[in-house]
């Protein structure tokens, strides 16, 4: 298979549109809007001017007003992006991501999160967009769903939701340990059958069940540390059963990415996933937490979205 970062990048499009979330990183993207707007001016005066959806439809139409092929601008996190996914895959359009929400996992695999906002912008302004991988979610039978990310099934999945009613001034990696803290009370396992590519895979008892397109999810964690967005594979982590006193005693392992020694711990890769929980799993997408199902049709789409890379 040739891979896509093979195949010489285009030449860098001019920005149609840029977008910042102001609900992002739990409503403090707002407070970015002017330092933005005034960096976007002073590199160059005729960029389009900054707009602030309030609401995902409004952010979508705005997205698909645009002409096909397209570069967007989009300050936000990874829930930011996931919503808008459908709208800029439909239109074929480019995207340059500012890291501004609260576990920026995409841009870390993007090579930016380091930089902030501000030296992403600097660094990537006028430079070439590589393809890269996006997953699909088709629960309970449902629509499609894309995610960029990560999709979480089970525990880490619950421990998304618990992230969401965090206090606002907990940020990164500190807001998803109170939160596995707290989900852990109510741990449940999950009695799970899976299949990857057609191969009956180890079933049972699960802590969870999650698919990964980046090395990181939770702000950071580096669950799947050999994931590529460019491989047209996704990485399958399957923790097996555990306790209360076992998987706290797994955060540090996973915490530092040495998990996969944990004889319950499984890593692999796939192109597709069915998933059959006995009862409603929990979910995320890009740490968005998502109605819980019982099936789940998880596949990449390789080479679905072109992104600006470091």
């Amino acid at each position: 298979m040739t891979r896509p970062d093979a195949v010489s990048p285009v030449p860098a499009r001019p920005l149609a549109l840029c977008l910042l979330n102001p609900h992002a990183a739990g409503g403090r993207g707002a407070a970015l809007a002017p330092a933005l707007q005034a960096a976007l001016h002073a590199a160059d005066p005729a960029l389009p001017p900054l707009q602030q959806p309030d609401s995902v439809a409004e952010a979508q139409a705005r997205i698909a007003a645009l002409a096909p092929g397209q570069r967007v601008l989009l300050a936000g996190g990874d829930g930011t992006l996931q919503r808008l996914l459908p709208a800029l895959v439909a239109g074929g359009h480019e995207l340059l991501l500012l890291p501004c929400g609260t576990g920026n996992d995409l841009a870390r695999a993007l090579g930016w999160h380091r930089a902030g906002w501000r030296g992403t912008l600097a660094a990537c302004l006028h430079a070439p967009a590589r393809p890269m991988d996006l997953g699909t979610l088709c629960a309970d039978g449902g629509a499609p769903q894309w995610f960029a990310s990560s999709l979480t099934a089970g525990f880490d999945a619950a421990v998304a939701q618990q992230a969401m009613r965090a206090p606002r001034w907990l940020r990164g990696m500190p807001r998803y340990l109170v939160a596995t803290l707290a989900t852990l009370a109510t741990l449940a396992p999950h009695r799970l059958a899976l299949q990857a590519d057609g191969q009956a895979l180890t079933g049972g008892e699960h802590l969870f069940a999650s698919v990964l397109n980046t090395p990181s999810y939770a702000s950071g964690m580096p669950v799947a540390p050999g994931a590529r967005i460019d491989d047209g594979a996704l990485d399958l982590v399957q923790a097996g059963r555990f306790g209360r006193l076992g998987a706290l005693l797994a955060m540090p392992l996973l915490l530092a990415g040495w998990h996969a020694r944990h004889p319950r711990i499984r890593l692999s890769r796939c192109q597709r996933l069915e998933v059959q929980a006995e009862a409603p799993l929990p979910l995320a997408l890009d740490g968005e937490p998502i109605a819980p199902a019982r099936r789940l049709q998880v596949a990449v789409a390789p080479a679905a979205l072109r992104v600006v890379r470091a």
